[in-house]
């Protein structure tokens, strides 16, 4: 049995929760492995939502161990705020049942402080952060002045560390104009959340050895999307970390060969929240309808989506960057009732015709996309279970997909519904 690794393959946003909620009914380990609590899952399970950012999805089923791994930077009052909140409506997490490696990365309010200071300052060339710290947590993590889990317990070592990372802080803060941190306040904070987070606290990557050596199914959980990635994405409007496949191993303390099948989740449209370019965005009554009918507003912070077409170019270069075998399709019901659709296939710059997208800056703002039109259906496909129950029109999309983003849907979700799932082949069987 393959563990299995689910990713993003467009700008986020893409349905991971539910998908990564129906495979946890063969997992045995759900595994957070980059990011932060600027993802955002919604989960609907027999009518009751729920809204996740930290956790991994696993979180709602009984039985499953759910783990936050030291790629992931952690806000431990954002963290036990969600918590509580899946609590509140009768799920049960402990220390038993939610992990958190002992070397991730905190988040602390300095961080959200730069994060929003250094955006403001931006004014119109806004990257379009959360404003909840990531970038800046991110950072010292690289800079080597990061306060981490493990230094809760060591009173001794944490006094220092926050001097040092408040000495570079504040002098941005300064520099900015916006009140600085005393160093007094944080540690306060920090004494009195550590007593509360810290029975979460576990060596994350010698438990998933052990775990996986005993053959138990492990299930990684990506967050963003490939074009969001700090790497391979619309880089400087992207996250700050790598969310392809590859780094589920890094992420989590595991060995490349830990991960078996990569699962890609993409919309049968595309939509990107914040700035940066977007090739097949429609401006127009499209664009809304697309967002009305796919309710397109962040989990996270309530912000309108941008919604435009599929873009196969961008998935296809998702596909091969980050090793995915296999696509869940996920709203494929949000395109009922279109006359016609349309599928990127190629981009027009400089007079040539691009089969990926650019790296440059400028490039990838001013290429131009080149569409193939598709009839639409009229029939809905909401809640279908089964190819039989899909129109021929909508059969032939998904096929003609398959086609130009060279991989095969093996997943195609119906609704936000758990059970509105077509399965075509079950990735860990790998």
């Amino acid at each position: 049995m393959a563990n299995v690794a689910v990713v993003g393959a467009q700008w986020g946003d893409e349905g991971k929760g539910k998908i990564v909620d129906w495979l946890s009914s063969r997992a045995d380990v759900v595994v957070r492995f980059q990011g932060g609590h600027n993802a955002g899952h919604t989960l609907v399970i027999n009518g009751v939502e729920y809204k996740l950012s930290l956790l991994p999805s696993g979180v709602v089923r009984p039985g499953k161990l759910s783990v936050i791994g030291n790629g992931v930077v952690v806000d431990p009052w954002a963290l036990l705020k969600e918590i509580e909140a899946i609590r509140s409506k009768g799920v049960e997490v402990t220390p038993e049942t939610l992990v958190v490696a002992e070397n991730a990365t905190l988040i602390l309010p300095v961080h959200g402080a730069v994060d929003r200071a250094r955006e403001e300052a931006r004014g119109a060339s806004k990257i379009g952060t959360t404003g909840r710290g990531i970038g800046p947590a991110y950072e010292d993590k690289v800079a080597r002045r990061a306060i981490r889990l493990c230094d809760l317990a060591d009173p001794a070592v944490l006094d220092g560390k926050v001097e040092q990372m408040l000495f570079h802080h504040n002098a941005l803060l300064r520099g900015f104009g916006a009140p600085e941190i005393e160093a007094a306040d944080l540690l306060a904070q920090l004494r009195e959340i550590a007593p509360r987070i810290l029975p979460y606290a576990g060596v994350v990557w010698d438990r998933l050895d052990a775990l996986r050596r005993q053959g138990k199914r492990i299930l990684f959980e990506g967050a963003q999307g490939t074009m969001l990635d700090v790497d391979h994405g619309t880089y400087p409007f992207v996250t700050s970390s790598n969310t392809v496949a590859g780094n589920a191993a890094t992420g989590s303390g595991m060995g490349p060969g830990a991960v078996g099948h990569v699962l890609g989740i993409c919309k049968a449209y595309t939509t990107r929240v914040g700035s940066g370019p977007f090739p097949t965005e429609q401006v127009n009554d499209i664009g809304e309808l697309l967002g009305a009918r796919g309710k397109e507003f962040g989990v996270v912070t309530g912000r309108k989506r941008r919604c435009g077409w599929f873009d196969a170019v961008m998935v296809r270069q998702a596909v091969k960057v980050g090793g995915i075998n296999g696509i869940a399709l996920t709203k494929l019901d949000v395109l009922d009732g279109f006359a016609e659709l349309k599928v990127c296939t190629g981009y027009r710059h400089e007079g040539r015709v691009l089969n990926h997208y650019p790296a440059g800056q400028t490039a990838q703002a001013s290429v131009e996309p080149i569409y193939e039109t598709f009839e639409g259906w009229s029939e809905s496909t909401r809640g279908a279970r089964s190819w039989a129950d899909l129109p021929a029109t909508a059969v032939k999309y998904v096929r003609r997909i398959e086609e130009l983003i060279e991989a095969p849907v093996t997943l195609l979700s119906t609704s936000p519904e758990r059970d509105d799932t077509i399965l075509m082949h079950d990735p860990f069987e790998d």
